[in-house]
C-alpha cells in the first residue's frame, strides 16, 4: 500500500529551540506582576508563595516551578501538545498522533476565549509565569519560545496517565495510521500485555474522628508516580486561596494537598470512563463514509502536521486523522475502524480542578465536583468538620448496563449512545462511615470502609471494574483495628512493610515442598527454612527479601493482568488465577532459577536485600555502582506493601535503584485547636538541581519514613525562611 506519511521538503527547520523574545509591554507587565508576589523558601526549598490575587499568586508559583525544574515542564507540554518527536523524532511520532487528534489545540484556544475574565487572568498569569522566567534567563531555550495561556487547557488533569484510550494500543494505531488506511479487513492479533514501567498506583486513607488522637478527621496522601513527577508548594493569596500540596510540574493547581478546611487524595481510576466504537466504513470515490442509524455519514477529515527530529532538522511530516462523530479513529479491529469517544481534555475539567482547591466545606468541595469532569482520578477526602468521603471518579456516563463496555461497541447504532451523566451521588461513594476509615489503593471500591462499603450490586459493571489488590488487604486489615490515631501513627502505618501477596504466594510453594522427594527437599531445605521463619516484612537486612521478591517476581509473572494499560495492579483474584497454573514442579523450578540467578549476578544468593536494593539520585540520571547511595528496605507495591519503591538493575549496574513509588507524601490532622497540622516527605528534595543543598535533603527521611513539619502558617515559615524574593531577583 502506498505509504501516506511523506515528509513535506517544502520547509525543513534548523534543529533548535527558541530563545524567549519579549515585547517592551510585555516586559513591563511582566515587572508589575513579580512586584506583586513574595516568594520565601523554607528550610527544605519548598516555595510559599504570596500575593494580592490568585492570579499574582498563580503568576509566582510557575516561575518557583521554571527554577526547580523547567525541562519537566517543558517535557510535560511537549507531550500534552503533542510535539515529542519535534526533540525525540521518529519513535514519538505516532504518541504526537494520538495526542493531536484526542486533543485539538483550537478546542483549547476557543475554550481560552470564551473563559470568564477571572480564570482568563489566571491562565495569563500561567503563561506569564513562564514567559518571565524565560526572559530573565535568555540561556533556557524552549521548544516552544513563548508558552500561551491556552496551554493549561491541553493539561488539565495532574495524573500520570491521564490520557484515556479505551484500552486501544499506541502500535494499533501506528498500524493504521502508518500506511493508507483502507476498509479491508485485518485480523486483530491481541499481544500479551506488558504493563507500563512506571508506577501508576496511589494509596489514599481518611479516618474519621471516633478513630484517631485529636477527635479530628485525618487524611493520608501517598501517590506513586514516577520519582520527582510533581513539586512542592504552598499558594496563598487575599482572595481566599490558602493551599499546600503536590503540583505536577506545568500545571497552576495542587492536585493532592489540603487547605485550612478540606483535604483530598487522587488515587488513579480504572472506571470506563472511555470506549470504543467500532464504525463499519466503506469507500466511495474517493471518500470514506460511516454507517449510522441506516444511513451512510462522510467521515470527517482534519490534516495533521507533525514535526520530526531528523538528524540536526526538524522536518514537517503530514498525516490525515481521521472522525466519526464518536470521536477520532485510531485504529482497525477486524475491519473495523476503531473510534475513540472520552473527555480527555476539557475547560471544566481545569476549573474543577481549581475550584476545589478553594472549596471551604463539604458543601462547597462536592459543588466544585459537581462539574463532572475528573475523568481518570478517585478522590478520599477529609474535612475540619469530621467528614470523611470518597468518589470512586467523577466523569461517568450514563449507558446501557446489558453491553460489554470493556469491549468496542457497535458504533452504527444509536442503543451504543452515552446517555447523558451520572451525577455525583450517582457514582460509587462513601460519605461519613460507620466503620470510621476509607481507604483506596486502585483496588475496588467495594471494601474501601470495610463492613460500610457500597454495595456492588446497586451500581452497573462499568462503574467500577477494578478488583481486589494486596495493598488494599494490606490497608484494610491496619485501618479496621487503628485507634487514638496521631499523626505519627499515621505515617508509621502509612509505611507499614507487610507484604500481603506472601500470604497467598508462599502456601503453595511450602505445600509442594513438602511433596518433594527428598533430593529436592536437601537442595531446597536452607531457602524454604527461610522463607518459613520469615515474617513477612521487608528490611534491608533480610536475605528473605531478596529471596522473596526473586521468586515471587517469576510466580507473578503467570498471573494474568488487566485488560488494559489502564489497569496497573496485580489483582488478587488475578494471582490466585495465576497460581492455579502452576503445579507444584514449576513452583520449586522457579525457587531453585531465582537462586541460580542472584548466584549469577552477585556470586552469592544469601544477599541481604538493603544491599541491592538502593536509593540514588545521580546529576546525570544514570546510576553508578560506585557511586554513594542509600540501602532501602521497601519493595514495589506489587507485593501488598503500602510504601512503594520499584527499583531495577540497569545495563551497567548490578545493584537496583529506585525509579518510582512513593512521592510526594503527607499526613493531615484537621485539629486540635482549629489549626491544621501537617507532616510531609518527597523523593529526594525539593530541587532538580545537583548542585542544590535541596537535591537529597529529603532522602533519608524519605527512606526511613521520617517526615518533615509542614509550614502551613506564615508565622511558622518566616521562622525557617532559607530566602525571601520576588520573581525575577
Amino acid at each position: 500500500m502506498k505509504k501516506r506519511l511523506s515528509a513535506l521538503l517544502l520547509i525543513i527547520l534548523p534543529l533548535l529551540s527558541i530563545a524567549q523574545k519579549a515585547t517592551q509591554q510585555e516586559i513591563a507587565r511582566y515587572n508589575q506582576e513579580a512586584k506583586a508576589v513574595t516568594i520565601i523558601r523554607d528550610n527544605y526549598g519548598v516555595p510559599h508563595i504570596y500575593g494580592p490575587t490568585d492570579a499574582n499568586v498563580v503568576f509566582g508559583l510557575m516561575y518557583s516551578q521554571c527554577e526547580d525544574n523547567f525541562k519537566g515542564i517543558e517535557d510535560n507540554y511537549l507531550y500534552q501538545l503533542g510535539r515529542q518527536a519535534e526533540v525525540d523524532g521518529q519513535g514519538k511520532l505516532y504518541t504526537d498522533v494520538q495526542l493531536q487528534m484526542i486533543a485539538d489545540s483550537a478546542d483549547a484556544i476557543k475554550d481560552y476565549k470564551n473563559s470568564p475574565v477571572w480564570f482568563k487572568k489566571l491562565m495569563d498569569a500561567f503563561a506569564d509565569g513562564i514567559n518571565f522566567y524565560l526572559y530573565k534567563h535568555p540561556e533556557i531555550k524552549s521548544v516552544f519560545g513563548r508558552y500561551q495561556p491556552w496551554y493549561a487547557l491541553m493539561f488539565t488533569d495532574g495524573s500520570v496517565s491521564a490520557t484515556v484510550t479505551g484500552g486501544l494500543s499506541l502500535s494499533e494505531t501506528q498500524r493504521f495510521y502508518s500506511s493508507a488506511p483502507d476498509v479491508g479487513y485485518i485480523k486483530y492479533t491481541p499481544t500479551n500485555y506488558q504493563p507500563d514501567e512506571r508506577e501508576i498506583g496511589s494509596n489514599g486513607y481518611a479516618l474519621s474522628p471516633s478513630k484517631t488522637a485529636s477527635k479530628h478527621a485525618m487524611l493520608y496522601i501517598n501517590p506513586h508516580v514516577p520519582f520527582y513527577f510533581r513539586s512542592e508548594a504552598e499558594l496563598v493569596s487575599e482572595e481566599g486561596l490558602n493551599v499546600y500540596g503536590a503540583i505536577t510540574w506545568g500545571q497552576f493547581f495542587v492536585y493532592q494537598g489540603f487547605n485550612p478546611h478540606c483535604g483530598w487524595m487522587h488515587t488513579s481510576s480504572n472506571a470506563d470512563v472511555g470506549d470504543l466504537y467500532a464504525e463499519k466504513v466503506t469507500k466511495k470515490d474517493g471518500k470514506f463514509y460511516y454507517e449510522y442509524d441506516g444511513q451512510q455519514k462522510p467521515v470527517t477529515e482534519r490534516k495533521l502536521v507533525i514535526n520530526v527530529k531528523e538528524g540536526d532538522k526538524v522536518v514537517p511530516h503530514t498525516i490525515t486523522g481521521y472522525y466519526t462523530h464518536h470521536g477520532p479513529v485510531l485504529g482497525n479491529r477486524n475491519g473495523k475502524w476503531l473510534a475513540l469517544k472520552a473527555d480527555n481534555r476539557s475547560y471544566d475539567a481545569l476549573l474543577e480542578s481549581w475550584l476545589i482547591t478553594k472549596a471551604n466545606t463539604f458543601a462547597e468541595y462536592k459543588k466544585a465536583m459537581d462539574l463532572l469532569n475528573n475523568a481518570t482520578n478517585n478522590t478520599v477526602y477529609a474535612d475540619d468538620q469530621g467528614n470523611i468521603a470518597f468518589w470512586y471518579g467523577n466523569f461517568m456516563p450514563k449507558r446501557d448496563p446489558k453491553l460489554d463496555w470493556t469491549q468496542p461497541v457497535d458504533g452504527s447504532i444509536p442503543a451504543t449512545e452515552w446517555q447523558g451523566l451520572h451525577t455525583l451521588d450517582e457514582i460509587v461513594h462513601v460519605y461519613n462511615p460507620a466503620t470510621g476509615f476509607i481507604i483506596n489503593c486502585n483496588s475496588t471500591p467495594f471494601t474501601s470502609s470495610g463492613a460500610s462499603s457500597p454495595d456492588k450490586t446497586k451500581y452497573p459493571a462499568y462503574m467500577a471494574p477494578d478488583g481486589q489488590n494486596y495493598r488494599a488487604v494490606n490497608a484494610i486489615r491496619l485501618f479496621s483495628d487503628a485507634k487514638d490515631v496521631t499523626i505519627d501513627k499515621l505515617i508509621t502505618l502509612g509505611y507499614d512493610h507487610y507484604l500481603t501477596a506472601f500470604d497467598v504466594l508462599l502456601p503453595p510453594l511450602f505445600k509442594a515442598y513438602d511433596s518433594a522427594n527428598d533430593s529436592i527437599k536437601n537442595a531446597l531445605k536452607e531457602p524454604i527454612q527461610l522463607l518459613q521463619q520469615w515474617d513477612r516484612r521487608s528490611g534491608v537486612q533480610l536475605v528473605a527479601v531478596t529471596l522473596a521478591t526473586e521468586w515471587g517476581t517469576r510466580v507473578m509473572q503467570a498471573a494474568p493482568r488487566g485488560r488494559s494499560s489502564e489497569d496497573g495492579t496485580y489483582q488478587t483474584e488475578h494471582v490466585a488465577a495465576g497460581l492455579k497454573t502452576l503445579n507444584d514442579k514449576q513452583l520449586l523450578d522457579d525457587l531453585t532459577t531465582a537462586m541460580k540467578n542472584l548466584q549469577t549476578r552477585y556470586g552469592d544468593w544469601h544477599i541481604k536485600w538493603g544491599d541491592i536494593n538502593r536509593y540514588q539520585r545521580p546529576a546525570n540520571g544514570i546510576f553508578d555502582d560506585n557511586a554513594p547511595s542509600i540501602p532501602v528496605g521497601q519493595v514495589s507495591a506489587t507485593f501488598g506493601e503500602l510504601p512503594s519503591f520499584v527499583s531495577r538493575a540497569s545495563n551497567n549496574t548490578k545493584k537496583r535503584y529506585g525509579s518510582s513509588g512513593n512521592s510526594f507524601i503527607a499526613a493531615v490532622d484537621f485539629g486540635p485547636n482549629g489549626k491544621v497540622t501537617a507532616k510531609s516527605i518527597m523523593t529526594g528534595g525539593q530541587s532538580t538541581d545537583p548542585k542544590s543543598p535541596h537535591f537529597t535533603d529529603q532522602a533519608e527521611g524519605y527512606v526511613n519514613g521520617k517526615f518533615k513539619d509542614v509550614l502551613f502558617y506564615k508565622a511558622d515559615v518566616l521562622k525557617h525562611a532559607e530566602k525571601t524574593y520576588h520573581p525575577g531577583e
